[in-house]
């Protein structure tokens, strides 16, 4: 009887700890890289950016957490997604009107800004360079302020022109959308 009733007691405890932690997970809000979103309206056209946003936790991030050369998710967890309601220019090229996952190629000198057509993925580990819509390149600059957790903003200026920043850690990079050239 006391072992039944231990059986019992114990399969109830694995039913908690399994709902709790199914629950957890369901609740992006408790990551520890908890989601994200930046977003503002560019004349007709609306730009969102929703990302994880990990943060530094005294770690080496560039070249070490993220590795130079190598593809990165630009956020945490899922791919980061950017979003535009129009066609665009970014950095003087076209980038239809869609949802994209949106991950770089971090570098010292260079970082390479990817679009990519497949918007629903995990990371960077299914990316294909084939699904890519645009690429461009930009320059790392350093941030003399210190930002824990990565985070973007979309700086509308004017109606017709605008910018996307990254920041984390001392590194900023950025690139400038328009609505036409």
């Amino acid at each position: 009887m006391l072992m039944k009733l231990t059986s019992s007691l114990l399969a109830l405890f694995l039913v908690f700890v399994f709902v709790g932690a199914v629950s957890a997970q369901q609740d992006k809000s408790q990551r520890p890289s908890p989601p994200a979103t930046a977003s503002n309206n560019l004349g007709e056209t609306k730009i969102v950016i929703n990302y994880g946003s990990p943060a530094v936790k005294g770690r080496d991030i560039w070249g070490k957490l993220v590795p130079y050369g190598k593809v990165w998710r630009t956020g945490a967890n899922e791919a980061t997604t950017f979003e535009v309601s129009t066609d665009v220019f970014i950095n003087g090229k076209r980038l239809p009107a869609g949802r994209y996952a949106l991950f770089t190629i971090p570098g010292e000198e260079e970082w390479t800004v990817i679009f990519n057509k497949e918007a629903d993925q995990w990371g960077a580990y299914n990316y294909k360079e084939s699904q890519d819509a645009l690429r461009i390149n930009v320059t790392p600059q350093k941030n003399a302020e210190m930002v824990e957790r990565l985070t973007f903003r979309v700086i509308a200026n004017g109606e017709e022109e605008a910018y996307v920043l990254l920041y984390w850690e001392h590194v900023v990079v950025g690139f400038d959308l328009k609505n036409s050239l």
